[in-house]
């Protein structure tokens, strides 16, 4: 089997089948373990931005934005910065965009707040991209009541220990 090449424009040509079919089980797997601790506490421990978080985690584990402090860091912010639009933009008693319509106030919210999750990011330097998912999801509306942030908070807690274990148990390039 060939070594995968690296490209400035395309990242890597090519990736092992084994690797391939490991790492999709590995995001499988993890994914279904928060979902089911979310069934068991009837709470929202799968959210769309855990996907992209796994992906990373077992798709480019070597990568920057894959290290564990990145993704608690990365989605604390966003958490955080969400929550702060939701207040600042007046949409903590508003339904939310998916539900209500997007609005002028949410439109600034999710803007300002992936903006600025960005910033603080890039000047701790700490990138983890699905950070921005996270505060799109929090600064919309669609999951911003602070029970339901500490649960997305536990949520990422669990797939970072558990995908860091993954890799580490494995080998599979940690940080």
């Amino acid at each position: 089997m060939t070594a995968p090449r690296e490209s400035a424009l395309w990242g890597r040509e090519r990736v092992g089948s084994r690797d391939a079919i490991l790492s999709a089980v590995l995001c499988a797997v993890v994914l279904a373990i928060a979902g089911g601790v979310g069934l068991l506490l009837k709470q929202p421990w799968l959210f769309p931005s855990l996907g992209p978080t796994v992906m990373l985690f077992f798709g480019a584990p070597t990568h920057l934005s894959s290290r564990p402090l990145n993704a608690v860091i990365g989605h604390a912010v966003a958490l955080l910065v969400g929550y702060l639009c939701v207040v600042v933009f007046g949409l903590t008693s508003a339904q939310p965009a998916p539900i209500q319509g997007l609005t002028s106030a949410y439109v600034l919210s999710g803007a300002v707040a992936v903006g600025v999750t960005m910033l603080v990011l890039q000047l701790v330097q700490l990138p983890h991209p699905p950070a921005g998912a996270t505060a799109l999801i929090v600064s919309l509306g669609i999951l911003d009541k602070p029970p339901a942030l500490l649960e997305m908070a536990a949520s990422v807690v669990l797939i970072t220990i558990l995908g860091w274990g993954c890799n580490l148990l494995l080998r599979r390039g940690v940080r």
